[in-house]
């Protein structure tokens, strides 16, 4: 229950009202664009505004190809692999929780798909077989950190790191070590499709990245989600059944690791152990610098995906002025600290989502 209290006359708190805490502007007397600004639409601009003068230094540095339109579907096809993990990951770090296991998972539903007994199923029926298998495996190693975690009250940071390692290892077992070939051309020449000029890959990121969307702000899931991210204990009082919660949502990032495998055996027309490899890496950094926070209980889809091409771009930049791959590592290094540090000075220690 909270507890309603008047202001008294003259601008001094009545009893039993709290005053702002020190240093930190009381909400009510904010401006409607203070209030703006401070909240997801201030953060999704500073995320925009980062993207801008990583385009600018582009066009500035390499003027003659960084703004052609063949760089920047390419921008946006390197970015749609891990855009859609990402995804998967921001529903998972803003329910309290982190996925360690997902480039892992990725590669291992490359290999399950590629094996040839699915690809002789494949040529006997149709190439979708791959992709259901795709799917599945991942959905399924989602599911199984979601059951450790959520009925075994195994940390996540464990339970996910055990599947990394499990799930690398029965992919190198599955395929043997070596590299399978795909030899169904149905599936390449759909994988590698334009629809109205625009790789299929960036379609299907851009429809993830759509209904992690729509999931997050617009149905009860998503609402449960950001409680559980703020206030675990409150949200069970409240009702919400909190682990089965988030053993699917776990699950939900397992199935776009399975996603993230089709798009990656469509792009390189094989399946490996080694797919995937540090790529948790990269989805946890974009989705930090997406401004969602990794104790939980805020986030938006919107921001990770800015997250995802600020390094996407990042990296064309790099590679368009020649520039040292070990140089671009440190810059990444240095962006995520910076990130990590905005959030610890100006989250609001509240637990609520904003």
């Amino acid at each position: 229950m909270s507890e309603q209290t008047t202001q008294g006359t003259a601008g001094v708190p009545t009893a039993g009202e709290a005053p702002p805490p020190a240093g930190r502007p009381d909400d009510s007397r904010k401006s409607g664009f203070q209030r703006v600004m401070s909240g997801s639409v201030g953060r999704n601009l500073g995320l925009v505004v980062a993207l801008l003068v990583l385009v600018i230094v582009g066009a500035v540095t390499a003027p003659d190809t960084f703004t052609s339109v063949s760089n920047i579907l390419t921008i946006l096809r390197q970015a749609s692999i891990i855009g859609v993990i990402s995804i998967g990951m921001t529903l998972v770090i803003i329910a309290g929780g982190i996925d360690l296991s997902v480039g892992s998972v990725m590669g291992l539903a490359s290999v399950a798909a590629t094996l040839a007994a699915v690809q002789d199923l494949a040529d006997q029926s149709h190439w979708i077989v791959m992709v259901v298998i795709a799917l599945l495996v991942g959905l399924c190693a989602g599911l199984i950190n979601g059951v450790v975690i959520a009925y075994g009250k195994v940390v996540a940071f464990m339970a996910t790191l055990a599947m990394l390692v499990a799930a690398r290892g029965l992919a190198e077992i599955l395929a043997n070590r070596r590299t399978l070939q795909i030899g169904d051309r149905g599936f390449i020449q759909a994988m590698n499709a334009d629809i109205i000029g625009v790789d299929i890959l960036i379609w299907i990121f851009a429809i993830v990245a759509a209904l992690g969307w729509v999931v997050l702000n617009r149905t009860t899931f998503g609402r449960r989600t950001v409680a559980i991210g703020g206030n675990r204990e409150a949200a069970r009082l409240a009702g919400i059944n909190v682990k089965r919660h988030t053993m699917w949502l776990y699950a939900i990032s397992g199935l776009c690791a399975g996603i993230g495998a089709v798009m990656i055996l469509g792009r390189t027309t094989a399946g490996t152990s080694t797919h995937g490899t540090l790529y948790e890496l990269d989805a946890i950094a974009a989705v930090v610098v997406g401004g969602t926070l990794l104790v939980g209980g805020r986030g938006t889809i919107t921001g990770t995906v800015f997250g995802v091409l600020i390094f996407a771009t990042l990296t064309n930049v790099f590679v368009q002025n020649n520039l040292s791959s070990s140089v671009q590592a440190v810059v990444k290094g240095v962006i995520i600290v910076v990130a990590v540090l905005l959030q610890q000075r100006f989250a609001k220690p509240t637990g609520r989502a904003t």
